[in-house]
């Protein structure tokens, strides 16, 4: 992973002091303070993935892999769902009206049916209307109404690949047949099914509405995320502000975002700071601050202060737009699950059909035409798998939608699927395990002055600069609440340091070539520091060593609970970094990481993946999708760390929209939750079948025991309502990361440390 702190030295090893390092560091000169400006309004670091240097022909291909052709997907109209129904949207509003009218229908037809009157054991009035009109209501109900499952049918027919909607098809078309027959006296009264025909036409269409309106959830939630957009936006035109609509922007525009206002488009801060509610984007429920520089997403809320952005991304191309689409593609992809799902389907088509021949030839030699015509039928009519039909979808739907929902975006299915078999976590170092940026991390002080005076005349030396290093060390004194003196007389020299007058006294803060021209030596407990690869600067006053300053690229402080949660679950965790052996070794002893890559080039990072694998490994890989994409694309499953802007990266399965490593764990638990889940509707759904059937057939019959078909429609509609039922309690696990490492942390402790292994 390569990050723009990189200047000059750093290029490779970002944290590696070598001369050419701190060259970088002391040339503070007015070329480079505008080099450096124009750095940070494109590359802050809170958006660093956005503009890795020497990346920004990558980024428009990248942001739109996989979607080329697919210039409006709002709603994914046209992507197929399983067999015989595709546009999960449109299909929720149809099955729903279709219901509602079916129902209107099916209430007479079931009332009037002489057969259900005589189950429930009432009387119908002895009249020719009453005879024929729930023949005329069934009829219309099957053709109106059952339109959907006979389409399906002759679709899966042609496909010559027998299913679901070929199996409701079956049992509405025979149960039709059978009451015509009934009704007009050709066979006898017990096949009169008006009024299971009306009540399996109307839960069909009720299972199918909930499915619909499951699978089209997750969208429909990211579609709302457009609602979150401003109606008008604020531009500014010269000297005067005109109120526009946010579709008449374009990039490079300047728009006022007052306090409390959302943003109408992606773009950069070029004035003011704001606390920005990203929580739409992130999951993350806390304010960020944003800064001059930084980038915003549309639809982010600037909650305490306005700002004014410049445009950079509108529509189709704006981080929400992106995120649509991968919950969309995710939705639209196969996975082993649901193609499971889709085969047992045809294999109960089969059983149903078999099941029925067999009933019908043993029931007709044993002397019973007439029985053999009823429970053939009815072993055809409560054979519809529509609890399978749910099984599946509703689980990944709710699970998709969920993940959506605490900054996971799953863009491939089947990586959801994979994640809770993987025995391996492969971390990029850079930006993914640490902050990606510099930060004092130590400090060193002699004689009688203490580090907090030592890091306060370093920060006061360094105010004026704009260099990388200098804003850590600025920062470093502001995060410990030092207050810094002004300073005057700033100066820089290329290749040695800073100075300014701190209080009267004379401060220059720089590497080994300061030390060097002052004819100083570098204090003797700073050599650990080199050792370990970080940056050493030392600060003098007045001519002699008063201290010194250890510069690293700053662990995050959730990357020690992901490592020890991980550990917990026994799964291996490697590093993989393009920095020097000592650099890595620093920052895999401080985590208790199993194994480390050092010194690997991005392109060499797939072959590491690669030689994993081959040593048996299940591996996922988690990058900034960028630089790591052939990695990512290796490993089993590909998960790339990034703010939501960056959510269309082509090459990983998963998109984790926060940058806190735990987030790996989230994708854990859902892959095992989901797994579960789908387990338990499978064999639900499947084993109401293998159960019901036989016993419609009247295997138990000697023993006196026997299903009534319309027994077995009510189970048939009860066992759709467990599977439903059970899908839902997917929404209450808990996917916080936060609490999945804590919930690991008392035993983690209590494990031994980890050794590394050093792999080169």
């Amino acid at each position: 992973m390569t990050h723009d702190h990189q200047h000059a030295g750093h290029s490779g090893h970002d944290m590696t002091p070598t001369p050419e390092a701190h060259d970088m560091h002391a040339g503070h000169t007015h070329a480079e303070h505008d080099i450096h400006a124009s750095h940070t309004a494109a590359e802050a670091p809170a958006n660093r993935h956005d503009s890795h240097g020497g990346h920004e022909g990558h980024v428009a291909p990248e942001s739109h892999s996989g979607h080329e052709g697919h210039a409006d997907h709002s709603g994914h109209e046209d992507h197929t769902g399983h067999s015989g129904h595709s546009g999960h949207t449109g299909h929720t509003e149809k099955f729903r009206r279709l219901f509602f009218i079916m129902l209107v229908f099916a209430a007479p037809t079931i009332a009037l049916s002489p057969m259900f009157a005589m189950i429930i054991g009432y009387s119908l009035p002895d009249s020719p209307v009453i005879t024929w009109l729930p023949a005329v209501l069934g009829t219309v109900m099957y053709f109106w109404g059952g339109a959907p499952f006979l389409t399906g049918a002759i679709d899966e027919i042609r496909a010559r690949k027998p299913g679901m909607m070929l199996l409701i098809g079956l049992a509405i078309t025979v149960a039709f047949v059978a009451s015509w027959a009934a009704t007009l006296g050709v066979v006898s009264h017990q096949l009169e099914f008006w009024w299971e025909l009306a009540l399996l036409i109307v839960i069909m269409l009720l299972g199918h509405w909930i499915e619909m309106r499951s699978l089209a959830q997750t969208t429909s939630a990211l579609d709302s995320l457009a609602a979150l957009l401003p109606d008008e936006a604020e531009r500014v035109d010269g000297d005067s502000i005109t109120t526009v609509s946010p579709s008449e922007l374009r990039p490079s525009d300047v728009v006022v975002v007052r306090p409390g206002a959302r943003v109408p488009a992606d773009g950069t801060i070029v004035q003011g700071s704001a606390a920005m509610d990203e929580s739409m984007i992130t999951g993350e429920s806390l304010a960020v601050r944003r800064d001059v520089g930084d980038r915003v997403v549309a639809g982010t809320v600037a909650t305490d202060s306005g700002l004014r952005v410049q445009i950079t991304a509108v529509g189709e191309d704006t981080a929400l737009a992106g995120i649509r689409r991968l919950v969309a593609d995710a939705q639209a992809s196969s996975s082993k699950a649901q193609r499971l799902a889709d085969r047992a389907a045809g294999w109960l088509f089969w059983f149903a059909l078999g099941a029925a021949v067999i009933t019908a030839i043993v029931w007709s030699l044993i002397g019973s035409p007439e029985d053999a015509i009823v429970r053939t039928v009815t072993v055809l009519v409560i054979a519809c798998p529509h609890a399978l039909g749910l099984a599946i979808p509703l689980v990944v739907s709710i699970a998709t939608e969920k993940a959506a929902r605490n900054g996971v975006l799953v863009k491939d299915r089947l990586a959801l699927e994979s994640m809770r078999t993987i025995d391996t976590v492969v971390f990029d170092k850079t930006g993914t395990l640490t902050k990606g940026e510099p930060a004092v991390t130590a400090v060193l002080a002699t004689g009688t002055m203490s580090q907090e005076h030592v890091l306060m005349l370093a920060a006061a030396a360094e105010s004026d600069s704009e260099h990388p290093l200098a804003r850590a060390i600025v920062r470093g004194a502001a995060d410990r609440s030092i207050m810094v003196p002004p300073a005057s007389d700033f100066s820089s020299s290329p290749a040695v340091g800073v100075r300014a007058q701190v209080d009267g006294q004379l401060v220059q803060v720089g590497g080994p070539y300061l030390l060097a021209q002052e004819g100083l030596h570098a204090l003797a407990d700073t050599e650990p520091w080199s050792a370990e690869g970080a940056i050493v600067l030392h600060v003098i006053v007045d001519g002699a060593v008063a201290g010194a300053l250890r510069l690293a690229d700053e662990i995050r402080p959730e990357s020690h609970d992901a490592v020890r949660a991980l550990h917990e679950r026994g799964i291996a965790v490697v590093m993989i970094t393009g920095d020097a052996q000592a650099v890595a070794d620093s920052v895999a002893a401080q985590l208790g990481i199993d194994r480390v890559f050092a010194g690997v080039r991005p392109e060499d990072k797939a072959a590491k993946v690669q030689a994993l694998q081959h040593e048996g490994h299940r591996v996922a890989m988690v990058g900034d999708g960028v630089n790591d994409a052939p990695a990512l694309a290796q490993a089993d499953v590909g998960l790339a760390v990034g703010t939501g802007t960056d959510v269309a990266i082509g090459s990983a399965g998963v998109i984790l929209a926060s940058d806190d490593p735990r987030a790996v764990l989230s994708v854990i638990e859902l892959s095992h939750a989901s797994y579960r889940k789908m387990k338990q509707n499978l064999w639900w759904a499947a084993g109401y079948n293998l159960i019901a059937v036989p016993l419609a057939a009247g295997v138990l019959s000697p023993w006196g025991i026997d299903m009534p078909m319309w027994l077995g429609a009510i189970l048939m509609s009860l066992s759709t309502v467990v599977v439903a039922a059970n899908a839902q309690l997917l929404r209450r696990v808990d996917l916080n990361p936060a609490h999945l490492a804590a919930s690991t942390k008392v035993a983690a402790q209590s494990a031994p440390a980890t050794q590394h292994q050093h792999s080169h």
